[in-house]
């Protein structure tokens, strides 16, 4: 059987597992797509393990090695990719009907349908940055470990990881302040696509800074949960 199925893909591999469940349940009309942004911070905590679990496996092979790497990246672009933009299609589409949930509607036949275009624009924005960022961090990485030793100490460009919990954080928005909570997620799905191609330089986190962001998730998702709860029990 083609693949590799040891101890050190397994992150990856749930990582992918937990997206795509997110996918389906954020765009199934019976769904809610605040419940892809839990699966949304359960591969971005698969994510920030899996490189630590891969190295303590010493025997690797190259082959698995890039194997390894390849298989991150098709990943993240689901995951950090593909269903942030799913959450978004489903906050303009039956995410509407939510109860609780603060909505503008235009009435104006005319500025709707361009609404939903620039809508449709920054989704297909947002993916393609990410697939870009990713494709390119892999060719300089690959370049990068022909000349240097070692893990890399800053990434050029925002992490497509770092949706995991930008759109979260966007989303407890929701439950603080009454606003169309909509407009924000899209202008944040545009700017960090920016961000993902920028050439900002940002700092890689060693483990104490994976565990600090690890423990800002779980608030996160604490907090979200405790508002669906709320709203459900004022239906």
């Amino acid at each position: 059987m083609l693949g590799f199925y040891d101890y050190s893909v397994w992150l990856t591999y749930m990582s992918l597992i937990s997206a795509t469940i997110g996918i389906g349940m954020t765009i199934h009309g019976a769904g809610h797509p605040y419940w892809g942004v839990f699966f949304l911070m359960i591969s971005g905590f698969c994510d920030a393990f899996d490189g630590r679990v891969a190295r303590t496996k010493k025997d690797r092979t190259e082959t698995q090695k890039k194997f390894g790497i390849q298989i991150d990246s098709l990943s993240d672009l689901v995951a950090f990719g593909v269903l942030p933009v799913c959450i978004g299609y489903a906050l303009v589409g039956f995410g509407r009907d939510i109860e609780g949930i603060y909505r503008i509607e235009i009435t104006n036949p005319v500025l709707s349908k361009l609404a939903i275009g620039f809508a449709i624009v920054i989704l297909i924005v947002y993916v393609l940055a990410a697939m870009i960022r990713l494709a390119y961090f892999n060719v300089i990485e690959e370049e990068r470990q022909e000349t240097e030793v070692g893990c890399r100490k800053t990434y050029i460009g925002l992490p497509v990881t770092s949706a995991a919990l930008i759109f979260p954080t966007i989303l407890l928005m929701q439950y603080v302040i009454p606003i169309d909570i909509s407009i924000v997620y899209y202008w944040g799905l545009l700017i960090t696509a920016c961000l993902f191609l920028s050439r900002i330089k940002v700092a890689k986190p060693g483990l104490r800074g994976i565990f600090v962001m690890v423990g800002v998730g779980v608030v996160i998702a604490i907090l979200l949960l405790a508002g669906m709860l709320a709203m459900s029990h004022l239906r």
